[in-house]
């Protein structure tokens, strides 16, 4: 290690690794090397990370089970941060349950559903963890994340904790402050509504079969790449554009779902952001509509627009 990483390797008590692959830690499989890549230990140990990146001057990003989330091929400069040791447990309270940040969000659904508490089955087999949940406001249109949240405990940037509640979040469609400000989110309090665990197991067995045959399960995907415009589904448009089963290298629109893009075997991010310009360059010069990234790029989305324009200004493969 260099001499930067080694004192954040003496400070925290969880793993620290140098030159991790990302491409794992995404639903993709796609991503170069993170600079370091960290699992902290507790909360003191986050503290501490983040104190340690703030001092030395490096970025640092949060990442949970990588689910809409693109890490470039080459790497991340800076530091990684998993949060399932330091936030992974739960525990329900009555109606409420206190989930961590880094707790799995699939399991915990169907814990609420078998205590007959409803609320999280909108949510039914979105493979991530709550804090990403929270801060994208994931969901369905039967639900989002935020209908059930009360409040967030958030880690500040000067390592300090304080309570969010539901209107401090101000959550929007697939967003929250928390995608725009340097807080962490550490915990969740949720309230659910007791309903009938027989409803609600067959809500989960109906979301499961039509994830199924709507999506493609099959493959490493990046979820829902696009935004749905106000009053469309950005599904629909891709494939009126006709982008169904595009590809760049093994970068691929499925032909189950337009709004999927599927790593058929080696597909880098170049492939990816080149197969995106190409949809978005379909969808609004044949439909008139521009389509937004709903999917995240590990070095923000102001860099993902400047790289969508310079594959845009390349033109299409071929």
């Amino acid at each position: 290690m260099t001499a930067a990483w080694s004192d954040l390797h003496r400070l925290l008590r969880g793993a620290v690794r140098e030159g991790e692959p990302l491409a794992p830690h995404t639903t993709i499989r796609i991503g170069g090397p993170a600079a370091a890549f960290a699992e902290p230990q507790d909360l003191d140990d986050l503290r501490r990370a983040l104190a340690w990146a703030a001092e030395a001057g490096r970025p640092w990003r949060v990442v949970g089970l990588g689910s809409n989330l693109l890490c470039p091929d080459e790497g991340f400069p800076g530091l990684v941060l998993a949060l399932g040791r330091a936030c992974g447990g739960w525990r329900f309270e009555g109606t409420r349950l206190r989930a961590g940040a880094g707790a799995h969000l699939v399991p915990l659904v169907h814990e609420a559903c078998r205590r007959g508490l409803g609320g999280l089955e909108p949510l039914a087999g979105i493979p991530g963890t709550v804090g990403g949940a929270v801060a994208m406001n994931a969901g369905t249109p039967a639900g989002t994340m935020g209908d059930v949240v009360r409040r967030v405990l958030v880690l500040g940037p000067d390592g300090q904790l304080a309570w969010w509640d539901r209107d401090d979040l101000a959550f929007g469609y697939r967003r929250s402050r928390l995608l725009e400000e340097p807080w962490v989110a550490v915990e969740a309090e949720l309230e659910l509504v007791p309903r009938d665990p027989g409803t609600l197991a067959e809500a989960l067995r109906t979301s499961a079969a039509r994830r199924r045959r709507t999506q493609p399960l099959e493959w490493p995907n990046l979820g829902s790449v696009w935004r749905n415009p106000p009053g469309d589904y950005a599904g629909r448009l891709v494939e009126a554009a006709g982008c169904k089963g595009w590809r760049r290298g093994d970068a691929e629109v499925s032909e189950r779902h337009g709004n999927f893009i599927v790593n058929r075997g080696r597909a880098t991010a170049a492939d990816v952001l080149g197969l995106m310009a190409d949809v978005r360059a379909a969808v609004e010069g044949r439909l008139g509509v521009r389509l937004h990234p709903e999917v995240r790029w590990l070095l923000g989305q102001a860099d993902l627009e400047a790289r969508l324009a310079a594959a845009a200004a390349r033109g299409p493969e071929g």
